[in-house]
């Protein structure tokens, strides 16, 4: 029941569905390629080894962990508990864990204490905002590190990376093959073509639950202390690592190393950061 008066309701604040959920003409479409993809992904692990949802508890990631467990798929799903997340994503982490599916766990990872301890100890809590290599340093601790653990032994992972983030995602394949070789992973963007509108179009239609910084105007959400609101006419990802320039704003989650990668179509694609 609202017990809110009319006054009330009108004088709220919008939320994020309310501003943005704006579905593309073909947004159908979309949908039915991305439950395609998916299932696809999902047959790529029966044939090949297990395929994993790496979430963020994004917009687009829990998006397609909706969409995982709509479709039953046998897709577990990952987050990188980094001890450095808000509290609004802690929140909705422990949320997603109570809904998951058997089909479809999710699990944590973290970084190593002692790690985490040691950098603090030499460099203190605020050294990422001392320069770009201290900064990655604490990605590679908090993010990389875990993430190399959540991958192990997996043919695939599925990502909420979308063509429109971002220049440097400008490309981004559906079916992205270009780890193949080098770590034996397939990546699977089922978003890639999705707009944002789209992606709030499908939290809105079916009440999926997300983070509610994304009502504070949080389009892109990592660590408390890297992850800034965005003002009207800023970059998606303006917000990450703002003290930073834009070609430095990576952590190396979703960074391609140097060479001409195969697209999955067997095509030839230039370098991709993400």
């Amino acid at each position: 029941m609202n017990t809110q008066s009319p006054i009330s309701q009108r004088n709220a604040p919008a939320k994020a569905p309310d501003l943005y959920a704006r579905a593309s003409d073909n947004h159908a479409e979309k949908l039915a390629a991305t439950k395609v993809l998916l299932r696809h992904a999902a047959e790529h692990a029966r044939a090949r080894g297990q395929v994993v949802q790496a979430s963020s508890l994004g917009a687009e990631d829990v998006v397609i962990t909706h969409l995982i467990d709509a479709l039953a798929l046998e897709i577990p799903v990952f987050v990188l508990e980094t001890g450095a997340l808000h509290h609004e994503t802690l929140a909705l982490l422990e949320r997603t864990q109570a809904r998951a599916t058997a089909c479809a766990p999710v699990h944590v990872y973290r970084p190593s204490v002692e790690s985490v301890v040691h950098f603090i100890r030499d460099h203190g809590q605020d050294a990422m905002y001392r320069g770009i290599e201290l900064r990655k340093a604490c990605c590679d601790i908090r993010k990389m590190e875990p993430l190399a653990r959540a991958l192990a032994g997996k043919s695939g992972w599925i990502t909420g990376l979308r063509r429109e983030q971002s220049s440097a995602r400008a490309d981004v394949p559906a079916i992205d093959a270009g780890e193949v070789q080098t770590k034996g992973l397939t990546k699977f963007n089922p978003l890639a073509d999705w707009t944002w509108g789209d992606v709030w179009h499908y939290i809105a239609e079916e009440n999926v639950d997300y983070n509610p910084l994304h009502d504070q105007f949080y389009p892109s959400i990592g660590c408390a202390p890297c992850t800034r609101a965005i003002s009207v006419g800023e970059d998606f990802r303006a917000g990450r690592w703002w003290w930073e320039s834009e070609s430095a704003k990576e952590c190396g989650l979703h960074v391609r190393p140097a060479g001409p990668p195969q697209g999955a179509d067997g095509s030839v694609g230039r370098q991709r950061t993400a």
